[in-house]
């Protein structure tokens, strides 16, 4: 007769489970995602995510302040501009949204690590990621040119980390080109390497008046049933030079995490988006879940399919948990 193995004895108390924990938390893996408005002059919730805001650059020290100090090292910015136009040239002046809450968090927390979205959905009247044509279809070398001169407005602001969102081809490496001829060669670049069209983006484009005014951004974004096509993406950012990739959204997507994981020896991050979050706060409202307990668990499995960092809305609430515990 065979003899049965007990595993359940690796289990038995919380100091037993302690030290056979395969996987761990820790701060300093999470990035928390600001939304910087210039449309107004008050902290303004976002309805459709609860208690994430909009902060005008006359509060945002109070923002930094509490993530400084509770533990965060650090945030990735989006910005929502004051006027839109069919270039996004905001995202680009020197002195737009992002550019100035950079350098403004460089005064107040300079070692806190700056990450900025590079993308122009938020700043162009159509809402598209770029420049597009009389057809409505996104024109992928002008747009890059623009996303480069983002970037390198972005890195003069005081970035540490361009982050290119656009999923247009040959961003990666034009960026790069650019940083480094411009005198960045020391900001990282995060690629957004495998980032599908996804349905759980809404609230996000409530949050930053990103909604595409007509069609939709399938032409740019991975389909959400192809696997290889998106480690092809994936194996594309890192020959272009990227320093981290991106797997985005993330719940839903495990297993690209797990084979980004497999494909890369450079960090791994999961941004935990919009819908996740909000679905979560939703169930949490009507009482359906341990809110506490559900967190905790979708970011150690994050880790567990081989995450190395996690954007996440709930950023603030588990460093809380992290440093209460």
């Amino acid at each position: 007769m065979t003899e049965f193995k007990r595993n359940r004895r690796t289990r038995l108390t919380s100091d037993i489970r302690e030290i056979f924990q395969e996987n761990r938390l820790n701060i300093s893996d999470f990035i928390y995602p600001i939304f910087v408005s210039e449309l107004i002059d008050e902290p303004k919730e976002i309805e459709s995510m609860p208690g994430i805001y909009q902060w005008p650059l006359s509060h945002l020290d109070q923002e930094i302040k509490e993530i400084q100090k509770l533990g965060l090292k650090s945030v990735i910015l989006f910005g929502i501009p004051l006027q839109k136009d069919s270039l996004g040239s905001q995202a680009y002046n020197p002195d737009g949204i992002v550019q100035k809450a950079i350098r403004q968090i460089k005064r107040s927390a300079p070692n806190l690590v700056v990450i900025a979205d590079t993308c122009l959905c938020e700043y162009t009247d159509h809402g598209h990621c770029g420049q597009i044509d009389e057809q409505g279809f996104l024109l992928n070398d002008e747009s890059v040119e623009l996303s480069v001169k983002t970037a390198v407005s972005q890195a003069k602001a005081g970035a540490d980390i361009i982050a290119p969102s656009s999923c247009l081809d040959g961003v990666a490496i034009k960026i790069r080109e650019a940083l480094d001829e411009s005198g960045y060669d020391y900001v990282s670049l995060m690629g957004y390497s495998i980032k599908f069209a996804s349905s759980f983006y809404g609230p996000f484009r409530e949050a930053a008046d990103s909604s595409p005014k007509h069609g939709n951004r399938k032409s740019y974004q991975i389909p959400f049933g192809n696997q290889r096509e998106a480690l092809r993406e994936l194996h594309s950012d890192v020959e272009e030079g990227v320093d981290m990739v991106i797997v985005k959204p993330a719940m839903a997507f495990m297993d690209m995490v797990y084979q980004t994981r497999q494909n890369t020896i450079l960090p791994v991050v999961v941004y935990n988006v919009s819908g996740e979050y909000s679905m979560i706060e939703a169930a949490s409202k009507h009482g359906w879940i341990d809110k506490k307990q559900l967190i905790l668990e979708l970011m150690m499995s994050f880790k567990r399919a081989g995450a190395d960092l996690i954007i996440t809305y709930h950023a603030k609430e588990i460093a809380k948990i992290i440093n209460n515990s």
